[in-house]
């Protein structure tokens, strides 16, 4: 779908959306083609109950005196509603509503709003961002799909006076919603097709944007004692990979910002298998390491004023002949070493190691890892939130702000030497689980021993990073979940203005 940004013109054809205030207030394009229809959207508008709430949205199909096909009336609430994102919001509900209706072309139109808390400019962006979020699909194994299926929208044109001004302001927006959907595809690949090998050449593309990928096989990191991600993968006949992402865009004395992420490409949970049922959506346990590959696409593309670092720990979790055993003992590159009761906990002997290496060689200002890691961060917040342990309240404080803007929401969970405890070991330094209760604590507090005083944030993301149901900007399946927070800190503190 092609999403472009243009002066006001009144369509011929296709469906024209405008927006109209609580209480049925139109704006100056909808003044205009009430006129225009003597009346008919007002007497729509009389005839229903719809009232300019936030998220209403009414259809009224060949409208006299009016060259479009149909006006979507769409919602703004009041003036103060009139934000960022309820923007992006209304695009992408927009979308959604018509993608399907068998129009070819969508014209929104964005008019000035006394009151409103986003300039027009970055409004008409944030419109056309909201529609092209919501324009994506993964559907390239569908071979026998009939075109009555398909989206019939091909492009979406947003009109606001001073084009140019919002062009400007999309262009990021463009960049980072690039990096939102390289995350989706390869969370959405099937694990034939993305396997560690695989997901690494992907990295690699990023090369073309200027990012520096640096690729470490098992022989490299044997060499460097990674024990603990090593013995995840060593039942596959995948080879295991370490992928370094490397962006400078500021000046080299600068310290790098750094993101680790989970990429457990297949999960069978090795030799303490999985039940079989639901074993198929274990193709999206490297949702962690997605992310941060397509936030290093995110912040390379719009040529972020930031040194960032991203690191991902690529493994597939079989259960062969050769796999790693309950009982087993690991050495971690830390040194450290761990007891394996459970091959099912893997993600964190995976991210024991990346971080090590991470903080070790690069130093950052702080670490922020993402990672698929527990089914109990589930139970615990369900699908609206990731849950955030932190060892710094400044980054937390951040996160969530972060998280607040773009509605990918965080909430910080406890971490203490009492769950610390629960991870001692008789026979090694620790065990890789703490039992059955706060296993998602536990988990973090496993990672949290592979941290030395650098500010970190563990964010598991188990619960978000697919969706059973759709968002106006998200659709049904990967969410991309983490691009748009982890950018959005980027952008709000961590850059040059």
């Amino acid at each position: 779908m092609k999403t472009t940004i243009t002066e006001p013109k009144i369509p011929n054809s296709g469906a024209l959306v405008i927006g109209v205030l609580k209480g049925g207030v139109f704006l100056s394009t909808g003044k205009k083609l009430d006129k225009a229809s003597n009346g008919a959207l007002s007497k729509a508008i009389k005839g229903s109950r719809f009232m300019g709430g936030n998220g209403q949205f009414l259809d009224v199909i060949a409208p006299a005196g009016i060259g479009a096909d149909r006006v979507l009336m769409a919602g703004l609430g009041e003036a103060k509603e009139v934000k960022q994102g309820a923007l992006e919001n209304l695009g992408g509900a927009a979308l959604q509503r018509l993608s399907g209706s068998g129009v070819k072309s969508i014209t929104i139109a964005c008019d000035p709003v006394k009151g409103a808390k986003v300039d027009i400019g970055l409004g008409a962006a944030s419109l056309a961002y909201g529609t092209h979020l919501a324009s994506y699909r993964f559907d390239k194994y569908r071979t026998t799909l009939k075109a009555k299926d398909k989206p019939s929208v091909t492009t979406v044109t947003v009109q606001v006076k001073g084009a140019a001004a919002a062009r400007k302001a999309f262009k990021p927006l463009g960049a980072v919603a690039d990096g939102v959907f390289m995350t989706r595809n390869l969370v959405s690949e099937p694990a034939n097709t993305l396997y560690p090998e695989s997901m690494a050449k992907e990295c690699q593309t990023l090369r073309k944007l200027g990012v520096k990928v640096e690729i470490l096989n098992e022989a490299r990191m044997t060499k460097l004692g990674m024990g603990a991600l090593l013995g995840v993968g060593q039942g596959s006949r995948r080879e295991s990979q370490l992928v370094i992402m490397r962006w400078q865009g500021a000046g080299a004395r600068t310290k790098p910002l750094a993101f680790v992420g989970k990429g457990v490409t297949f999960d069978t949970g090795g030799i303490s298998l999985k039940p079989g049922p639901g074993m198929d959506m274990m193709k999206w346990d490297m949702g962690g390491a997605g992310a941060v590959i397509g936030l290093m696409k995110a912040l390379s593309g719009r040529k972020a004023k930031a040194n960032v670092v991203g690191v991902v720990g690529l493994v597939e979790n079989m259960p062969d002949g050769n796999a790693q055993r309950p009982g087993d003992i690991v050495t971690s590159m830390s040194g450290q070493t761990i007891e394996i009761l459970n091959t099912d906990a893997e993600g964190r002997l995976v991210l024991a190691d990346a971080l090590w290496y991470t903080q070790d060689r690069f130093k950052p200002q702080f670490m922020v890892n993402l990672a698929t890691l527990t089914g109990a961060i589930i139970i615990s917040l369900g699908h609206e939130h990731a849950g955030m342990f932190s060892n710094n309240d400044e980054l937390c404080q951040r996160l969530s702000e972060a998280g607040s803007e773009v509605d990918e929401k965080v909430w910080r969970m406890p971490l203490n030497d009492a769950y610390d405890k629960k991870l001692n070991c008789a026979i090694a330094d620790m065990k890789n689980i703490g039992g059955r209760d706060a296993g998602s604590i536990t988990a973090a507090q496993f990672l949290q021993r592979y941290i030395n005083k650098v500010p970190w944030a563990h964010l598991d993301i188990a619960g978000t990073a697919w969706a059973d149901d759709s968002k106006p900007t998200v659709p049904k399946g990967a969410t991309g979940w983490g691009v748009r927070l982890l950018d959005r800190l980027v952008s709000n503190h961590y850059e040059r203005k």
